[in-house]
């Protein structure tokens, strides 16, 4: 069973808000024109308030702004050829307060919020529902107000705090610091959730107390590297973490791979998903979905004996991988690589298959006139990282097929991640896919726990929990040359193998602001942001339409022009 999508109109006084949220099987309804006031005090209407509080997490994960904010103008992913907002990875001017991300995503996490703040402040007094359920309800209420505040601070810094619900036109807001919204909102809100959600859940798709240990644990350690952590940050972090490995039934799959088909999707190693239906997404019910598989991949359609198909996906060409992400992987001991990006696109189009030519059937590559390859052949090849020394020009030459070595790079031919594919869709067009977004798995869970534990110096048992991922990804026969020793582990070793594992997945600029590594990794490694960065781009700038509407004016952040 999922959190089934639903759509409602649930109109709050003086907030509209239209909603989506996560995919369950349970009954779909169409709720319009219904009072907020007369609405939520009943049990459908409360328990229809509580899982519109989930809808908000899809405006922002799984879908281009989501991943152009955490994947793009970072040290793994530079731009490719098209898209809107390169600003973002650039860092030049176009990164300001009036950008459509930067502004949608401000507003949509507060209408979560307050959202939730709605919820939680309209429970008191209700009876329709006995106390066990509004508890666990509001449980997950604040399991989610903790990760739309958390996501708040870690893209803005400080911003405005407020535990109750907007009820009307409101014109002044606060600045909060963010040390105050971490002790007054996200921690105490993780601390009740962990404390009332049940291990596991019916409703596929649920915050679960795991959940909440988990994103507990994230907060925790990223508020350790901050002037404002608590002592003991990260040794509570790890504790949590192990309870996440150690408490429940995860398990790491066999195959790394396996985390990406997507017949496979509630597998041991999810944590937490945010859902999508495919019947949903295939009618346009749902706008958003997945849009992950659009991305990630290089201009195959227009080459020789190809042209656009489902499986091979729709290349919107937003995100090309750096320099320095190709070259993270020994191919020789780690299959990640191979596992994640994509090698080989077989011929479907038979009317652009090329032919011989007389020069080349005179050196005697083929026949003049004939075709190359048919249908259903290797059209298009890319070896990748470490294995230029084996595709020579010459061989290029003699091969029927187009090969790309990483010295023919371009914006619109690169390697393509592979993880969000979506053979599925219903036609080649589609924009929404049906996987749901994997938001919190146990192989990050180990890294993280890995990171808390190299805070405290702990280098062994962080070099042990790496191990426990690199040995699951090592080529067949070398387990224990895969293996690192305490002596390898540095801040610079966990963040690359972050990114080995976790590449394309939305959480790179959070790792890097996290670290206090942003600006230093993206001068080093990132050749379009790299000369504009600047200290201030830790944190987004505000929305100026907040500025604008906030009586007085609303702070910007440091370093943007208003």
């Amino acid at each position: 069973m999922k959190i089934k999508h639903f759509l409602y109109a649930l109109l709050l006084t003086g907030l509209g808000t239209y909603t989506t949220s996560c995919d369950s099987y349970l009954e779909e309804e169409l709720i319009s024109g219904v009072s907020a006031a007369t609405y939520y005090p009943t049990a459908g209407g409360f328990e229809d308030a509580v899982k519109a509080t989930y809808s908000f997490m899809k405006p922002f994960y799984g879908v281009e702004r989501g991943f152009t904010m955490t994947v793009f103008g970072t040290d793994t992913y530079t731009n490719g050829a098209d898209g809107s907002f390169k600003g973002i990875n650039a860092y030049d001017g176009r990164l300001n307060g009036s950008d459509g991300f930067i502004r949608d995503t401000w507003r949509d996490l507060y209408r979560g919020i307050n959202q939730a703040n709605a919820v939680i402040n309209r429970s008191e007094g209700l009876e329709v529902v006995s106390e066990e359920v509004k508890t666990a309800r509001i449980a997950e209420v604040r399991f989610l107000r903790g990760l739309y505040y958390f996501d708040l601070v870690r893209i803005y810094g400080d911003a405005h705090l407020t535990l109750e619900e907007t009820q009307g036109v409101e014109v002044e807001a606060n600045r909060t610091p963010q040390s105050e919204i971490y002790a007054q909102a996200i921690i105490p809100d993780l601390e009740f959730a962990i404390a009332n959600l049940p291990d596991a859940q019916d409703d596929y798709g649920r915050a679960t107390k795991p959940a909440a240990q988990f994103l507990l644990a994230k907060v925790l350690l990223r508020r350790s590297y901050t002037s404002f952590a608590d002592g003991n940050d990260a040794a509570r972090a790890e504790s949590l973490m192990t309870q996440v490995i150690e408490d429940y039934d995860f398990e790491l799959l066999d195959d790394f791979e396996a985390l990406w088909d997507i017949g496979n999707e509630q597998n041991s190693e999810v944590v937490f998903a945010i859902q999508n239906s495919k019947s949903q997404v295939d009618e346009g019910i749902d706008g958003e979905g997945h849009r992950g598989h659009l991305y990630f991949l290089m201009e195959y359609d227009n080459l020789p004996g190809m042209t656009r198909d489902i499986e091979n996906g729709r290349p919107w060409k937003r995100f090309r991988p750096t320099e320095y992400t190709l070259n993270l992987w020994d191919r020789s001991i780690d299959t990640r690589y191979d596992k994640s990006f994509k090698h080989t696109w077989y011929a479907n189009n038979e009317s652009t298959i090329p032919t011989w030519s007389e020069e080349e059937a005179a050196k005697g590559y083929g026949t003049a006139g004939q075709p190359k390859f048919g249908l259903g052949d290797t059209a298009v090849y890319i070896p990748g990282p470490q294995m230029n020394d084996e595709w020579s020009q010459a061989r290029q030459d003699r091969t029927p097929y187009l090969v790309y070595t990483d010295d023919e790079y371009t914006e619109r031919k690169f390697p393509s991640l592979k993880k969000w594919l979506d053979p599925t869709r219903p036609n080649r067009q589609h924009t929404q896919g049906q996987r749901d977004f994997l938001l919190m798995r146990l192989g990050d869970a180990y890294l993280i726990r890995a990171e808390a534990r190299f805070k405290q110096g702990n280098l062994e048992g962080a070099a042990e929990d790496i191990n426990v991922i690199r040995v699951r990804s090592a080529v067949e026969g070398m387990e224990e040359d895969i293996k690192i020793t305490a002596g390898d582990v540095s801040l610079d070793f966990l963040l690359d193998e972050r990114a080995r594992e976790l590449v394309g997945e939305g959480h790179r600029w959070f790792d890097l602001t996290r670290t206090m590594t942003l600006v230093e990794r993206v001068r080093r490694y990132n050749p379009e942001g790299g000369p504009n960065i600047q200290d201030y781009h830790v944190v987004r700038p505000v929305p100026q339409n907040q500025i604008d509407r906030t009586l007085g004016g609303y702070p910007q952040n440091t370093g943007y022009n208003n």
